[in-house]
């Protein structure tokens, strides 16, 4: 496996461009399997987790052709080849299960593995079972599979009325899908909000469907019988524009980030500002400039908009290097304090008490070796790498691959001493 070896202590100074967000195009590409024309999506990240959606696809029939910058992908679906998610595919990836929304709508049965992915706790699928059956899916669940069909004697499934008891983003994403296609209207009520759910809608409606409420706790949705091609930029990556603003913040340096948005994460930014970090943005671009000295600030993550539990580890990282100390509460995942021991390798000082963590801060972080267990848990190594005195070696990144375009170059560009280390 590759590692990433680090010289800390550094400030960071330059421009990093920002991806399109994984999460946004994901559920993207599998909206391909709704349409038997063309879905062209522009400003993709090349990433595992693209790769591994685009295998998936193919073997239900896609024909997938990427760009010459790899950002750009022609996915067709002239026919559905396979109704099937087998395990192998899906094993690797919990967006896997965004088929399945898009397979029973277009053909009326799929059959669908459980789904894998970071060990960050427990994330059933059972929302999205509940949500089409309510669209009148009949589901079963056998031998580590989800097998789902428009009862005999019915052509589509039908629109309802869907209330979610908890927020969950793919679960939206799936029953969205799924209406697209539906008889008659669905109306989705405590739909989660995050900018990748809008997105999503906005590329179904360029696609034919009827959505209404985007960025609401209700969607609207007037199904109809088919759906043509369309051409869908994918949305900037708000949680790798996060992540590099704290990258500018913990390395007290300045850092501007183009391509992306400031109203994508505004509960971060608002965190940062308090913090005594500098933000100043445009249409298109933020730049963040960090003194010595910056203020510990509690955070809480919620649903969008709340602070999103995808900047958590990279949020603690920056509370080890601030005055005083500050208290970090997760209330979206149970097991996603996975990285604090590899933070205290560093000499941090985080205690976790049950849901909460206590970081006293401006303690003098050293370069250690450690070790990554989650996507996000990854980065927030790197990140105090970046900050911390001397050599650090991040063993097991092919977590950071799945979610971090070009990491290395992109900080590299702007002074890090960073490098990858392949096959350790």
């Amino acid at each position: 496996m590759d590692a990433i070896r680090i010289h800390g202590g550094v400030p960071l100074k330059g421009e990093i461009p920002i991806s399109g967000a994984k999460n946004a195009a994901l559920p993207l590409m599998a909206a391909c399997l709704l349409t038997d024309e063309p879905l062209v999506l522009s400003n993709v990240p090349a990433l595992a987790d693209i790769k591994t959606m685009s295998a998936l696809l193919q073997q239900h029939g896609a024909e997938i052709s990427r760009s010459d910058d790899g950002h750009t992908l022609n996915l067709h679906v002239g026919a559905i080849t396979s109704t099937e998610a087998p395990y192998d595919l899906v094993r690797k990836m919990r967006a896997s299960v965004l088929v399945l929304g898009p397979l029973v709508a277009r053909e009326g049965v799929a059959r669908v593995s459980l789904p894998g992915g970071c060990a960050i706790g427990t994330r059933p699928v059972d929302l999205h079972l509940k949500a089409l059956s309510a669209l009148g899916a009949e589901i079963e669940m056998a031998n580590g599979y989800v097998e789902a069909r428009i009862p005999a004697g019915q052509k589509r499934l039908k629109g309802a009325h869907f209330t979610f008891p908890m927020v969950t983003v793919g679960g939206t994403e799936n029953v969205l899908m799924a209406a697209a296609l539906a008889e008659g209207e669905t109306v989705i009520e405590n739909a989660a909000r995050e900018p990748e759910i809008a997105d999503l809608a906005e590329c179904l409606i360029a696609m034919g469907a009827g959505i209404t409420g985007l960025g609401s706790g209700t969607l609207k949705v007037q199904g109809v019988e088919s759906l043509h091609g369309a051409h869908h930029s994918v949305v900037p990556d708000r949680i790798e524009t996060g992540t590099y603003a704290v990258a500018a913040a913990i390395t007290r340096g300045k850092l501007k980030l183009t391509n992306t948005r400031v109203d994508l994460l505004d509960s971060v930014i608002d965190a940062m500002r308090q913090t005594g970090v500098e933000v100043r943005s445009d249409e298109t671009s933020i730049t963040v400039t960090a003194s010595d000295r910056l203020a510990g600030v509690d955070v809480m993550t919620e649903p969008y908009p709340g602070f999103p539990t995808d900047m958590q580890a990279q949020w603690m990282a920056l509370m080890t290097t601030a005055d005083g100390a500050a208290m970090v509460t997760e209330t979206i995942f149970e097991n996603r304090f996975m990285h604090v021991p590899e933070l205290g390798r560093f000499g941090a000082d985080v205690n976790v008490h049950g849901a909460s963590a206590i970081v006293r801060g401006k303690v003098d972080l050293t370069g250690a070796p450690v070790m990554a267990t989650d996507l996000r848990a990854s980065v927030s190594l790197v990140l105090t790498g970046l900050a911390a005195a001397g050599e650090t070696t991040v063993n097991r990144v092919y977590h950071l691959d799945r979610g971090y375009e070009r990491l290395e170059e992109k900080l590299a560009a702007c002074g890090a001493r960073i490098e990858r280390i392949k096959g350790v």
